[in-house]
C-alpha cells in the first residue's frame, strides 16, 4: 500500500486538475509604505503590516484588541523571517508556522490560504463614462492589490465589448443579476462581486454586491483615491467571507474523511486542500479515498464546498455505517463505528516496519463521519 500510495503522488504531480479554490502562495507576505529607513518608521511600518496579517487571517477587526495579540504587536520581528525595502515601502515576509502557531496560542481563529476565487465585475466612473476593467487593463493592477493586501484571490473578466454591455451597475446595485451570473460562468470562480464605482469630485464612492454560493450581501464603500477605495471594497468582502472558513484550535475533533468518485488526478486537489489541516491519507479502496483528520466539522465542509464536492446524506450511506436496525442516525452526520477489521487496504505509516510477510493490524475509523463525493 506505500507504494500505490507513491504511485498516486507521482502520477497525481503530472495529471492534477485545475482547482477553483485559490491557494494564496503570498498570504504572509504584507507590504506597507514607509517615509524613510530610519528604525522609529520601519518599527511603525512593521506594526501596521502586523495589523494588517492579523485582519487578513480573521477578517476580526477586533481581532488585535486581545492583550495576548497586543503583546505580539509590541516586537513583530519574532515572527518576521526577513523584510526589504522597495518603491517607498517596505514589505515583510512573516514566518507562516511561526506566526499561525503565535496566533493561535493568542486564542485567534485563523483562515488558511485556500481561499474562494473571486470573479470582479468592477465598473468604473470617473467623469468621462463608465467603464469595466478588464484583465491586464491600467487600473486592473489597483484591484489586484488591494485585493493581495486583503488576501483575496482577484479574478478579472477580458471586458470585451459583449461584456461592457452587460448590467453590473444594475447588478452592483442589488437589482438584477442574471445576465451577469450567466456571463460568470465562463470564468468559473467560486464568488462574484460585482462594484460599480463613481469619482464624484475628490471622493470616489462605490456599490457592491458579492454572492458567494446561496449566500450573498451588499453594500457601499468610499475612499479618497481610486485605490483607497479598492482596498475598503475588499476589506468589506474579506470580513464577510472570513467567519465562514476560520477555525480556533478548540474547536476541532476528530473527523474521518471519505471521498468517493476520487481518480489520480483529482488525489492532487484533495492532497492540496487537505494539507493544511493535517489531513492523512489512510486507505484507498478503488476509487474511495479514507483521510483522518482534526479539524471543525464546518472549516471542512466550507473548504470541501471550494472543491466542488457534495456531502452524502446520512440515508444515502451504505449499510455499514449505519445504526443497527439499519435506519440513519435521526439528526447530524453519522458517526463512525468501530467495526472489526475489514477486507480493505490501509495506508501504513512509515513508522517502524512490519516483518515480512506479517500483515498490519487495521485501525478502526473513528469520531465523525463525512462522506463526499465529486
Amino acid at each position: 500500500m506505500r507504494l500505490i500510495s507513491r504511485l498516486l503522488m507521482l502520477c497525481a504531480a503530472c495529471f492534477a486538475l485545475p482547482s477553483l479554490a485559490a491557494p494564496l502562495s503570498n498570504l504572509y507576505e504584507v507590504r506597507e509604505p514607509v517615509a524613510d529607513q530610519q528604525p522609529e518608521e520601519r518599527e511603525a511600518a512593521l506594526q501596521r503590516a502586523f495589523d494588517t496579517l492579523v485582519l487578513r487571517l480573521t477578517g476580526d477587526p477586533e481581532a488585535g484588541q486581545r492583550p495576548a495579540v497586543a503583546e505580539l504587536r509590541k516586537n513583530p520581528q519574532q515572527l518576521i523571517s526577513r523584510y526589504a525595502y522597495e518603491n517607498e515601502g517596505i514589505r515583510a515576509f512573516f514566518d507562516p508556522q511561526t506566526t499561525e502557531r503565535s496566533l493561535r496560542g493568542a486564542g485567534l481563529a485563523l483562515w488558511g490560504a485556500n481561499r474562494p476565487s473571486i470573479l470582479s465585475w468592477w465598473l468604473v466612473d470617473a467623469g468621462e463614462g463608465a467603464r469595466l476593467i478588464g484583465d491586464g487593463q491600467d487600473q486592473s493592477g489597483a484591484l489586484r492589490v488591494a485585493a493581495q493586501h486583503r488576501g483575496l484571490p482577484l479574478r478579472l473578466p477580458l471586458a470585451d465589448l459583449g461584456e461592457q454591455m452587460l448590467g453590473v451597475a444594475e447588478a452592483a446595485q442589488g437589482q438584477d443579476a442574471q445576465a451577469l451570473r450567466e456571463a460568470s460562468e465562463r470564468y468559473d470562480a467560486d464568488a462574484l462581486l460585482a462594484v460599480s464605482a463613481v469619482q464624484t469630485g475628490s471622493q470616489w464612492e462605490a456599490s457592491w454586491h458579492l454572492w458567494l454560493g446561496e449566500e450573498q450581501t451588499r453594500g457601499k464603500a468610499s475612499g479618497e483615491t481610486h485605490e483607497a477605495l479598492a482596498d475598503a471594497v475588499m476589506l468589506a468582502v474579506s470580513k464577510f467571507l472570513a467567519p465562514r472558513y476560520t477555525v480556533a484550535a478548540g474547536e476541532v475533533e476528530d473527523i474521518t474523511l471519505e471521498v468517493l468518485s476520487a481518480d489520480v488526478s483529482r488525489f492532487a486537489e484533495l492532497e492540496q486542500l487537505l494539507t493544511p489541516l493535517a489531513g492523512r491519507l489512510i486507505r484507498v479502496e478503488s476509487d474511495r479515498l479514507v483521510y483522518r483528520l482534526s479539524a471543525s466539522p464546518e472549516q471542512l465542509r466550507a473548504q470541501l464546498a471550494l472543491a466542488r464536492l457534495h456531502e452524502v446524506p446520512a440515508e444515502e450511506m451504505p449499510v455499514d455505517t449505519l445504526s443497527t436496525e439499519g435506519q440513519p442516525p435521526e439528526q447530524g452526520p453519522a458517526e463512525v463505528p468501530a467495526p472489526e477489521a475489514q477486507a480493505t487496504t490501509e495506508a501504513p505509516s512509515d513508522e517502524g516496519a512490519l516483518p515480512e510477510g506479517e500483515k498490519p493490524l487495521l485501525q478502526p475509523d473513528v469520531g465523525l463521519l463525512l462522506r463526499y463525493r465529486w
